[in-house]
């Protein structure tokens, strides 16, 4: 019989055990469909953490106070000591008279404090360097080193950032969320490969007569095993494509949502239809892997030929 002949009665004998089998069919695809769900869920949430996590990473800073009279050379010498650390992402220097200017902008309602200040008759604001580390956990360590001995006498006082114990917080909570979340789906991959090889199991045990009969007749091994691994494939196919009929309106009514509660700017519709192929590539992927391994492991089992 020619190949490709042979292929399309393995497909066609799959899909009629695929059918055959309709409860039992729906029952593994909306077990794989949940698995894959979870699992893209987890994705899309690693899309919206890391903007929420660099979204506030770029508005946290240590504010570094200089005394009073502390010559311009020797900030900036501080200035450039600090932009030689591996750790700094920036360093953004402000003067006394900029400072002022950004507190009467910012206090512009209050005429009470505004005339307080005017009453002092001189800018009591110090020269600051407003400093943003590339990582959360390292400011620490830069503030550690503007204690040093030698900035002493010209530095007033650090203000480490109370945001970045926050944030440091927040990647903690997220880093337990991505972890309970990825053994939830290991949890569920497994419950799939169950559901699916039961499923499998029983669909070759209706089969057995037909099965005893190709037997008789000389049909090969693949012949007789084909049809399983078709319907296996199927189930994934098909929970792949649900799941994506499903995440594709809810990710759209969610998005806007998410962007305003989060002030993050992140587009996760757009983000979603940008990605759609591939994202829809890893799902397929997973779900013909489980489809595939839990019917191999029922066949090589339960279908002795």
């Amino acid at each position: 019989m020619p190949l490709v002949e042979t292929i399309k009665r393995v497909t066609r004998s799959g899909l009629q055990s695929f059918v055959r089998n309709g409860w039992l069919s729906t029952a593994t695809i909306s077990v794989m469909a949940l698995t894959i769900f979870v699992m893209t869920s987890l994705l899309l949430l690693n899309v919206i953490t890391q903007s929420l996590i660099f979204n506030l990473q770029d508005r946290i800073d240590i504010s570094v106070y200089f005394k009073q009279g502390t010559p311009e050379d020797e900030i900036a010498k501080v200035r450039r000591d600090v932009e030689q650390l591996t750790e700094v992402k920036s360093v953004q220097y402000v003067t006394p008279d900029e400072a002022l200017a950004v507190f009467k902008e910012r206090h512009k309602d209050n005429p009470l404090l505004l005339e307080s200040l005017a009453e002092l008759g001189e800018n009591p604001l110090e020269a600051t360097l407003n400093i943003k580390a590339r990582e959360t956990d390292q400011f620490a360590s830069i503030a550690g080193f503007l204690e040093r001995e030698m900035y002493k006498p010209l530095i007033d006082k650090v203000n480490y950032s109370q945001n970045a114990e926050v944030i440091g917080r927040l990647s903690s909570i997220i880093g337990g969320i991505r972890r309970s979340g990825a053994i939830l789906s290991f949890v569920l991959a497994a419950v799939a490969v169950l559901v699916a090889f039961n499923t499998i199991r029983l669909a070759i045990y209706t089969a057995r007569d037909e099965i005893g009969v190709m037997r008789l007749v000389g049909a090969s091994n693949w012949f007789i095993r084909g049809p399983f691994l078709v319907a296996g494939v199927l189930y994934g196919i098909i929970a792949a494509l649900t799941t994506t009929a499903v995440l594709l309106p809810v990710v759209g009514a969610v998005s806007p949502k998410i962007s305003g509660f989060l002030l993050t700017g992140t587009n996760l519709f757009a983000y979603f239809k940008q990605n759609f192929w591939v994202i829809l590539g890893l799902e397929l992927a997973v779900g013909i892997a489980l489809g595939a391994l839990s019917s191999y492991i029922a066949v090589r089992r339960y279908l002795k030929v």
